[in-house]
């Protein structure tokens, strides 16, 4: 971030951001003032807080698709994505419905003979429902990093700093659980689980709007001073309607629900004041965290100590006043406009960070079920602040179907001693070891077994920060990952029960498949299912069924969901937000990267193959063949850009497991 980028007076507290009057003026058109009062779409209750409906009755995207132009030109640059009271002015945002996405078949993991039996005759499992990367965030904190989607073009793209969906996500997630209970109440789901990071930032407040509107609380969804809380849409207390009581609902931990931003650990450096800064009554003036010359070598180091390094800007906060959520407070810490002083917030001690344990904790103090959500199935209470900490641990959803769910934190130790971006894969001695005994144990059970985690494996780019860690030069004695990718994969195919692993972590919706290395074995392979976020576009979630065949093979049926939001409503404004940044931004949102056979490395450090299961190539068009999308560009309805994948996924069993399930399910000839 070059000093002459950001002190041309384009970033500076005085220019470069929407004033109240220009926003009325110019995006009425398309987005309107932010649905204020929103009469239509929201009732008073009792106590005085709205609640918002949703549109109902909610469908699948089987059903139906969102459809909206993939780019705009003339447009806005990625790095004017706070421009948000231009959108109306280039038509960001204008969505319709589709035709519905076909449920894909995949038979990547049975024998090349396979052939299915005509008859349809199935027996029905489980049904679940899976939330993944939420990200409830405090918009009014004074330690986020806002400024540098705008200022650094590395960060260009990252939506995860700032995006004008920022100030709407109680209020996605409130909708995301009616419709949940409306898909409830016609077929019912066993469980609920979050794939991890519920919150953004770490924060006590956000943790506890997460759980809160789960539970069906009231909801003052600001912090601070609680300004706008009158006026502006995202800023009014809400009644959540919260889940319904007959679900259970489980939680996985995200590196950002422990972690600065998900990045940095909080009290790994003290010099940089990271803990004070979620409580400070002033901004906190911080450099870039990713800086041109981290690039010099393979993978990219992104020291954040440079968070202090020179030259320093005040990242911002969103203005709560304002109805898209203007940004305030930002710019170089040596304009003249600030005076020499960093710019006053209202302090506010709920934004304060919270450990591992702490975040744990919370999930005890809940109205929903079960109490602890997961975590009261851990032995915590030993003395060994390691146990508190804790966040592995499994259950069996239903009494009569043998089948479990392990739910495995493989997010990075927060005292690992790394000073680089802590978003990679990681599993410790404790966790690998308590991993393999959850796998002997449900082999010799003869359960079928789901791994629950955050992260994903065998997906990401190789050196990524995305992908399975291979420690670097700083990491301590006793914190290396305990086991590589290749190593952790044939562990995995080494437990045939295994169905699927799934996870967040990267907001995109692929699904992959981990055949077996041995084609005699074909029951060793198991599949990869990733969820979307419902903080970004597609701002969907998923179902699962799993059913026994006829001929004791399983189908798992994974759908994308829409949160059904209803016209009016703060969700519905949200998902224009959400259309509107991915026009803009241009994610690829079906990325499918090369196997690359070789990727270089940071001094003595190697870097792992991305996926051990299938050859490697230095050609980077060669894609994973187990990752594609329907295309609907020639659908009656056009769909032609869309981030969803519906499939029906097949998996073998061992004849030992098979004939288990005979016992128990003794299908017709």
């Amino acid at each position: 971030m070059p000093r002459s980028y950001v002190s041309d007076g384009l970033f500076s507290p005085r220019s470069g951001f929407s004033s109240r009057r220009t926003f009325l003026k110019s995006s009425a058109a398309l987005l309107g003032a932010a649905s204020l009062g929103a009469l239509g779409a929201t009732r008073a209750w009792a106590g005085g807080a709205r609640r918002y409906s949703i549109d109902t009755p909610a469908v699948t995207t089987r059903e139906r698709m969102l459809s909206f132009p993939q780019t705009l030109s003339p447009g806005l640059e990625k790095n004017e994505l706070h421009l948000v009271s231009r959108y109306g002015e280039f038509g960001y945002g204008e969505w319709s419905f589709g035709s519905g996405l076909p449920v894909m078949e995949r038979r990547d993991l049975m024998p090349a003979d396979y052939n299915r039996a005509e008859s349809d005759e199935r027996e029905r499992l489980l049904r679940f429902v899976a939330f993944a990367d939420v990200h409830i965030t405090d918009k009014e904190a004074p330690n986020q990093l806002i400024l540098f989607q705008q200022i650094d073009p590395v960060s260009f793209r990252n939506t995860s700093i700032y995006s004008p969906v920022m100030p709407y996500t109680t209020q996605v997630l409130d909708a995301a659980v009616q419709t949940v209970n409306d898909l409830h109440r016609r077929d019912a789901f066993d469980f609920a689980i979050t794939l991890g990071d519920a919150c953004n930032n770490s924060a006590y407040n956000e943790t506890r709007w997460f759980i809160d509107v789960l539970d069906g609380k009231v909801i003052t969804p600001s912090s601070g001073a609680h300004v706008g809380a009158d006026s502006i849409d995202y800023q009014m207390p809400f009644q959540a309607a919260g889940l319904d009581s007959d679900i259970p609902w489980y939680m996985v931990l995200g590196n950002h629900d422990h972690l600065f931003i998900g990045s940095f650990p909080f009290d790994a450096e003290p010099s940089l004041g990271l803990r004070e800064s979620y409580t400070a009554d002033s901004v906190w003036a911080a450099g870039s965290p990713i800086r041109a010359e981290d690039f010099a070598s393979f993978p990219p180091l992104f020291d954040y100590r440079n968070l202090r390094a020179e030259p320093l800007v005040y990242p911002g906060v969103l203005d709560g006043t304002t109805p898209n959520g203007d940004i305030i407070h930002a710019g170089n810490t040596d304009d003249p406009a600030f005076g020499g002083e960093a710019p006053r917030v209202v302090p506010d001690p709920d934004r304060r960070p919270i450990i591992r344990s702490e975040w744990v904790d919370e999930y005890f103090n809940t109205t929903s079920h079960p109490v602890g959500h997961g975590f009261n199935l851990i032995d915590r209470d030993t003395g060994n602040p390691e146990d508190a900490a804790f966040a592995c641990y499994s259950f069996v959803p239903k009494s009569d179907i043998p089948l479990k769910v392990i739910v495995l934190d493989v997010t990075q130790s927060n005292e690992d001693g790394s000073f680089d971006i802590h978003g990679h894969g990681y599993l410790d001695a404790r966790r690998l070891e308590w991993l393999q005994a959850e796998l002997a144990s449900g082999q010799a059970d003869n359960q079928l077994m789901i791994i629950a985690s955050h992260i994903p494996i065998g997906v990401a780019a190789i050196g990524s920060h995305l992908e399975w860690w291979a420690g670097d030069e700083n990491t301590k004695p006793g914190y290396e990952n305990a086991v590589d990718l290749a190593e952790l994969v044939d562990i995995l195919q080494g437990a045939p029960n295994l169905l699927m692993w799934i996870a967040g972590h990267r907001h995109f919706n692929v699904v992959k498949a981990f055949p077996s290395a041995d084609a005699s074995r074909p029951e060793q392979g198991f599949w990869q299912v990733e969820s979307a976020s419902l903080r970004d576009f597609p701002q969907q979630f998923r179902s699962f069924e799993v059913y026994l065949n006829s001929d004791f093979t399983v189908s798992i049926e994974a759908l994308n969901i829409d949160v059904a939001v209803a016209e009016g409503t703060p969700a519905a404004q949200s998902r224009k937000y959400a259309i509107a940044a991915q026009q803009i931004i241009q994610n690829d949102i079906k990325l499918n990267d090369p196997n690359l056979a070789t990727a270089g490395g940071r001094g003595t450090m190697p870097i792992p193959s991305m996926d051990p299961t299938r050859p490697q190539s230095d050609d980077p068009s060669a894609l994973d063949p187990s990752i594609r999308y329907e295309d609907l560009s020639t659908a009656e309805v056009p769909v032609p850009y869309h981030a969803s994948c519906n499939v029906e996924l097949l998996k073998p069993l061992s004849a030992s497991m098979a004939n288990h399930l005979r016992q128990a399910y003794p299908f017709p000839n």
